[in-house]
């Protein structure tokens, strides 16, 4: 009877051990659906800050006067985004979000950046000799930046117990390339609540 019921013992428990191993469950959402389990910087929060801070950058006074004086389209680059949060942010992402929305708007041309400059220029190098005449992309031809577009991502975290409220602050800064001049400075700022305690919840609610 013993032997039988630690046989029995051992059953339920590999029973256990082999239902908790089993595959999770994956469903598949919509690539622009908002999601947020952990309250950490996401692909929704690059996206959303992208979208509203170069909506007002474009439509404040810096690009009317540009327009007026030299009769084309601002030319951008967007320079160096420092990430100063408490956690692992990759910068590019968020760039390549910004460069996106500045195309979008359909009135601000956008250039790469240096990295992938001198991967266009070595090409175009290797076009003199390589290429045919017909196809070869001149040297000297690039389209050069009006202004330069750099900012930097901080955060602050306050904890109490299991509760966590984390706020994200990003600032964006637009300088004339020629003469340094600031056309424009814009932040937006994103507040996030992690927890289950009601009264901090309730606190922070419509913020």
């Amino acid at each position: 009877m013993k032997n039988l019921r630690n046989i029995s013992l051992v059953g339920v428990l590999l029973i256990a051990v082999t239902t908790s191993c089993g595959p999770a469950t994956v469903t598949r959402i919509g690539s622009s659906q908002t999601t947020d389990l952990s309250g950490r910087w996401n692909d929704t929060d690059a996206r959303l800050v992208a979208e509203t801070m170069i909506q007002d950058m474009v439509a404040r006074p810096w690009r009317a006067r540009f327009m007026d004086k030299h009769q084309k389209e601002p030319v951008l680059v967007v320079g160096v985004i420092l990430n100063k949060s408490h956690e692992h942010i990759n910068p590019e992402a968020f760039i390549k979000d910004i460069e996106r929305e500045f195309i979008n708007t359909g009135v601000i041309r956008i250039v790469t950046h240096s990295a992938f400059r001198e991967k266009l220029r070595q090409e175009r190098q290797e076009q003199q000799e390589f290429a045919s005449a017909e196809t070869q992309k001149k040297l000297g031809a690039e389209l050069g930046a009006d202004f330069m577009l750099s900012g930097t991502i901080t955060s602050i975290v306050d904890t109490q117990g299991k509760d966590k409220v984390i706020f994200y602050q990003i600032n964006l800064e637009l300088a004339d390339l020629e003469t340094g001049e600031v056309q424009w400075i814009g932040d937006k700022k994103i507040k996030k609540y992690v927890g289950k305690g009601r009264k901090i919840k309730k606190r922070y609610q419509g913020k």
